[in-house]
């Protein structure tokens, strides 16, 4: 308070010098309006101090949980993050074993293939050979077969011309001693 009246002492001394010049200030405190002024911020201050602590507290709590909050949500987003990279880690290292395991049972079905083609091919071979084999003794035992009936044709053509009735009855008579009969 004693800052307030040193002012309004040198403020009247201002305005002393002032009014001679056409400008001043007046300090008339019922005048201005400077006591309604002073309760008006006296009752504000004395009565809006819990009020507004209440309201600036409320404030400041709401805006420190929102801090925790926002420093929580960043923190399980960290892990959440640190989480997901390491399963796009471990699911890369599992597609890399994946195409490791399919190029190997690639290998290993192209190495069988293979092995079954040239058991196939050694199959195929055997089997034509056979069928070879076959075909050829069947056509030699047809020849045998031919030359035979074409041996007995011309047996049978000379015997025709060579043997007559009496040589034929010689020749009966032969074969059935032969067979023990007379």
């Amino acid at each position: 308070m004693g800052t307030f009246w040193l002012l309004a002492t040198a403020a009247e001394a201002v305005e002393t010098e002032l009014e001679h010049g056409g400008f001043g200030l007046n300090f008339d405190l019922f005048e201005t309006n400077l006591i309604n002024l002073a309760i008006i911020i006296g009752v504000l201050f004395y009565f809006g101090r819990g009020f507004l602590g209440n309201v600036l507290s409320e404030r400041r709590n709401r805006i420190e949980t929102a801090i925790k909050e926002a420093e929580q949500k960043l923190q399980e987003a960290a892990t959440s993050l640190s989480e997901g990279q390491q399963k796009l880690t471990q699911a890369q290292a599992e597609a890399e074993r994946i195409r490791a395991a399919a190029q190997e049972r690639a290998k290993a079905a192209k190495e069988a293939i293979m092995a079954q083609a040239i058991k196939d091919v050694e199959r195929l071979r055997a089997d034509s050979d056979k069928d070879l084999e076959t075909e050829k003794e069947r056509v030699v035992n047809e020849l045998r077969a031919r030359v035979a009936a074409m041996a007995l044709q011309k047996v049978e053509s000379q015997l025709k011309e060579r043997l007559d009735d009496n040589a034929q009855g010689q020749l009966i008579d032969r074969s059935i001693a032969m067979l023990g009969g007379r």
